[in-house]
């Protein structure tokens, strides 16, 4: 499973959703969407823009969680 964690970078750096969504140049509602891990796919070119107001890498918005579910 993919868990997307944006909303514990913005945390981190004191952000709201309005703000980051602001100075990335999207729609609050998209980027909302973003964090609540509703969106189907992201731009590399949002990813980026994202990746540089936070001053982070991908991997510290995007996780992957293996499934528990094993069936042995």
């Amino acid at each position: 499973m993919i868990k997307v964690t944006l909303d514990e970078v913005l945390a981190e750096r004191n952000m709201t959703v309005t703000e980051l969504a602001q100075r990335v140049g999207i729609t609050q509602a998209n980027m909302s969407n973003l964090k609540n891990g509703h969106a189907r796919g992201v731009r590399f070119a949002t990813l980026d823009a994202i990746c540089r107001v936070l001053q982070c890498e991908p991997g510290q918005l995007i996780r992957y969680l293996p499934a528990t579910d094993d069936p042995a």
